[in-house]
């Protein structure tokens, strides 16, 4: 028998009330899979998995890990059982409207200074407005959580259902520093949280969001020591320059330019202590702090295997890569129709010397006349300089007296929405009517090469609403 599970009091908040009933709406079924097999439908509401209650769909998988599934689904009214055999690795096909089925997605109990959503104007995409800190979201997509929220059925659940790897926001492991950085003077010991997640074989990634004044200087370096006292569960230690908009309230600053190289120079120095005694890098400071200064990424292998491009570490290597590729391409082929061909690829400004750059040597290499025009953020403010906070408005005014040849390019992380809308509630064919051009989306010069072939990967007509034509 497995030993009972021990989660201390001063982790928990107080149990939430559970809903008498939750339901996953299915959305799709895969044609070829379990689901479709057993009967399950689009619009079928799944209440139940092998007799057991279902919250999310990390509840379906661990609950349907077996080789007889049963699920009881409501369809028009009516309660059914449908079920059968399951293969090892078979895939159950199902597609939910969304991924958890009690609440849309649990919200934050802190009040960080540097909180993104404290610092958004009126006006936006709603769902910046939503203080998310949902330990689901973290074990399914990577987001960073801070642990402050957990009921003791929730830490249960974690080893239980063994929720791992888990992506936490540390920001100070010193507990009042911490309280501080979260404003929230009841937050727990989070070394006290991470050393109980190792003993439970949960692996986790963190990050530090550097925040001059409160979290910098020694403060960063004992809490990037104490994380690596953690090593081998704590797999790494992604060091974040804090974001200031121009509607920052508490008196937050960004780094300046000295800051930023000491934050460098003291990374790359822990690297090498770290190389040397636990094999891997363990701490790795994201694009930003390279960009912001001019100086190159880090090469491939300096990442060790991680992939958290989405927390901003590793991204422009990936491109450049990609773009080696390209290069081979371009050499081997020869592309003759693409010989003065004109388009304009839109960035922020702290991207734009790195593509300025490849787009120069895909120029000479391609025959083309492509333009790099990158976009400041008007609406959040000069500082704000990635472009994954780019704002439609502020792309349509600052291209709208320019000649942009036959296509626009933009960074398809500007709509990474499930509804493909952009900051400030606006799609690619919006601003494609509003320029007069077909706009593309893309992440990679592969994907742009692909655009100026007619293949896709998205491209928006501005004479069809939301016209799409993919490759």
């Amino acid at each position: 028998m497995s030993r009972p599970i021990r989660v201390p009091p001063e982790f928990c908040v107080p149990e939430r009330p559970r809903p008498p009933e939750t339901a996953g709406l299915i959305r799709s079924v895969d044609p070829d899979s379990w689901g479709a097999r057993v009967g399950i439908r689009p619009g079928d509401l799944l209440l139940r998995v092998n007799g057991h209650p279902v919250e999310d769909i990390i509840d379906v998988q661990f609950y349907a890990a077996e080789d007889h599934v049963v699920m009881e689904v409501r369809r028009d009214g009516r309660l059914l059982r449908l079920g059968g055999p399951r293969e090892e690795g078979e895939p159950l096909g199902l597609a939910f409207a969304h991924p958890t089925f009690d609440i849309d997605i649990r919200r934050c109990n802190n009040l960080c200074p540097f909180c993104f959503v404290l610092q958004t104007p009126k006006g936006m995409r709603r769902t910046l407005y939503i203080k998310d800190d949902d330990y689901r979201y973290s074990f399914l997509y990577g987001h960073f959580v801070t642990l402050t929220n957990l009921a003791e059925r929730d830490w249960r659940r974690i080893v239980e259902q063994r929720l791992s790897p888990l992506y936490i926001s540390v920001h100070a492991t010193d507990p009042e520093v911490r309280r501080r950085a979260l404003r929230n003077p009841r937050a727990p010991d989070i070394m006290a949280q991470l050393r109980w997640l190792a003993e439970h074989g949960i692996e986790m990634h963190t990050q530090i969001v550097v925040t001059p004044g409160l979290n910098d200087g020694e403060i960063l370096e004992r809490s990037v020591f104490d994380l690596a006292a953690l090593w081998p569960h704590v797999r790494s230690v992604s060091v974040v320059p804090v974001g200031v908009t121009r509607f920052q309230r508490y008196g937050v600053r960004p780094n300046t330019r000295e800051e930023a190289r000491r934050v460098l120079r003291a990374v790359h120095a822990w690297q090498r202590a770290f190389r040397r005694q636990l094999g891997v890098g363990f701490v790795y400071a994201t694009d930003e702090w390279y960009l912001s200064l001019g100086r190159p990424v880090p090469s491939k292998r300096a990442y060790d295997g991680l992939q958290l491009q989405e927390n901003g570490l590793g991204m422009v290597r990936d491109f450049l890569e990609d773009y080696r590729r390209v290069k081979r391409l371009l050499d081997r082929r020869r592309p003759r129709d693409l010989a003065g061909r004109r388009a304009t690829l839109v960035t922020a400004t702290l991207f734009a010397p790195v593509l300025e750059k490849v787009v120069r040597d895909f120029n000479r290499r391609a025959g083309t006349a492509l333009e790099v025009v990158p976009v400041v953020n008007t609406r959040l403010g000069e500082t704000i300089t990635v472009a994954g906070l780019l704002m439609a408005e502020d792309v349509i005014a600052q291209l709208r007296s320019r000649p942009l040849g036959e296509l626009v390019v933009l960074p398809r992380i500007m709509f990474d929405h499930p509804d493909g809308i952009s900051l400030d509630d606006r799609t690619p064919w919006d601003i494609a009517k509003a320029l007069g051009r077909p706009v593309g989306l893309a992440r990679t010069m592969r994907e742009v090469l692909r655009l100026l072939n007619g293949h896709g990967p998205e491209r928006f007509d501005p004479d069809a609403e939301g016209l799409f034509k993919g490759g």
